[in-house]
C-alpha cells in the first residue's frame, strides 16, 4: 500500500508518501516562517491561506520526486487534529476530497501520533513497547506506548510546554522569530556556571512538567543584568545557556523516571524540541546510565512534517481503518481516544 500523507495542522505544509514497497519515498515540508516572523509567532488567519496555496503544489512536487501518478496512490492520510483549526480543514478537506476522486480510503490521522512514530522511519528503529517523550511547541508529553493506538499518558505540562517556554524566553531575550532555535544558537556561547536556574517539578514524585516558571525566572535575570550595567551579549547568552540547561535537566530527569516507573528500557524523543543538540546529547548519556536506550527522528522529521502523517496512516489504513466522506478536524484530541490496530 502506497500512502500520500498531508499535514497542515499549524504552519508548516508538509507532504510524503510512504509505501510497502517503497518506504519513504518523497517528502517536502513549506515552512512559512518568514510570513509569521513580522509579527512574532503564528496568526491561524495567514496559515490557513498558505495551506491553500502551497498544498496542492507540493502534491505535485512529490509525485514527481516518487516517479508516480495518482493511480499509483492506494490511500490518503491527512491531519485531522490537534492544531489550529482553519489549518487542519485545509488539508482534511483536501485530503478527503482527493480520496473520493480518486477512489481510495482515507483516515484522519492523530498529529502527536505522527511525531511520536517519526522514529520508527530510522533504522534502528525501536521496537514496541517503549515511552515516548512527545515535546514542541504546544505539547510536552510523557506516554507509555505498547502498540500503535496502545497509549497510556504518564505526565504532561499542566502549563507551558517547553517549547513555547522556549519561544516565550526567546522573545524576552529580544531574539528573531523563531525563538526557540535562536535561543539554542545563542545558548552555545553562554557560560554554564555563572547561572543556576530552578528544575521544576523535580524535587517531587510525579510526571508533571511546569515550564512557566523558568519563563519569570529568565525575565527576573534580564531585569538584574540590565539593571547592573552590564546589558551585554555575554549576559544575554549566559542567561539562554541557564534556561536551555534547566529545561533539558528537566526533560531528562523525567524521562529517567519514566523508564524506572514503567520498568521499559526504551525512550522515544520526538517532536520539535527533540532536535535540541544539548537535549539530545544530554538524553542518550542518561538513558544510557541506567541501562537503557534513547531513539530520535532525524531533524527533518521533528518538526511538522508529511512523512509522519502518510506513515501513521499507513499502519491504520493497513489494519483497514477508514474515514467516512463526513471528515470531522478536531482541534482538540487526547491520544488514550484513538483506537488501537485490529488484530
Amino acid at each position: 500500500m502506497r500512502v500520500l500523507g498531508i499535514e497542515t495542522s499549524c504552519d508548516e505544509t508538509g507532504v510524503a508518501i510512504y509505501g510497502d514497497d517503497m518506504g519513504l519515498a518523497a517528502h517536502a515540508v513549506y515552512s512559512q516562517t518568514e510570513i509569521h516572523a513580522e509579527y512574532g509567532g503564528v496568526v491561524p488567519e495567514l496559515a490557513s491561506r498558505d495551506h491553500i496555496r502551497k498544498t496542492l503544489p507540493l502534491i505535485h512536487q512529490v509525485l514527481d520526486e516518487a516517479g508516480l501518478g495518482a493511480n499509483d496512490i492506494d490511500g490518503l492520510a491527512y491531519t485531522a487534529g490537534p492544531g489550529l483549526i482553519g489549518a487542519l480543514l485545509v488539508g482534511s478537506a483536501l485530503g478527503r476530497s482527493l480520496a473520493w476522486a480518486w477512489d481510495v480510503p482515507a483516515i484522519g490521522v492523530h498529529h502527536m501520533e505522527g511525531h511520536l512514530l517519526a522514529p520508527l522511519l530510522e533504522d534502528p528503529a525501536p521496537d514496541f513497547p517503549f515511552v515516548a517523550l512527545l515535546v514542541s511547541g504546544g505539547h510536552t508529553q510523557l506516554v507509555e506506548v505498547q502498540a500503535v493506538g496502545q497509549y497510556r499518558l504518564l505526565g504532561e505540562s499542566v502549563d507551558d510546554a517547553a517549547g513555547e517556554a522556549f519561544d516565550k524566553t526567546a522573545k524576552i531575550l529580544g531574539l528573531p522569530y523563531p525563538g526557540g532555535p535562536a535561543l539554542a544558537r545563542l545558548a552555545e556561547q553562554g557560560d554554564p556556571t555563572r547561572y543556576r536556574f530552578p528544575r521544576p517539578m523535580t524535587d517531587r514524585p510525579g510526571l508533571e512538567f511546569s515550564f512557566s516558571g523558568l519563563k519569570t525566572f529568565a525575565l527576573n535575570t534580564l531585569h538584574q543584568l540590565q539593571t547592573s550595567g552590564e546589558d551585554s551579549t555575554q549576559g544575554y547568552a549566559d542567561i539562554a545557556r541557564a534556561f536551555e540547561d534547566a529545561v533539558v535537566d528537566t526533560l531528562v530527569i523525567k524521562c529517567r523516571r519514566a523508564l524506572q516507573h514503567s520498568g521499559l528500557q526504551r525512550l522515544v524523543l520526538a517532536g520539535g524540541v527533540s532536535a535540541n543538540c544539548r537535549l539530545r546529547e544530554r538524553m542518550t548519556e542518561a538513558i544510557e546510565a541506567i541501562g537503557g536506550r534513547a531513539f530520535f527522528p532525524r531533524p527533518a522529521l521533528c518538526t511538522d512534517n508529511g512523512a509522519m502523517i502518510a506513515y501513521a496512516g499507513w499502519y491504520r489504513l493497513k489494519a483497514g481503518q477508514r474515514e467516512p466522506l463526513a471528515f470531522r478536524p478536531r482541534p482538540r484530541w487526547s491520544l488514550e481516544e484513538l483506537a488501537p490496530l485490529a488484530g
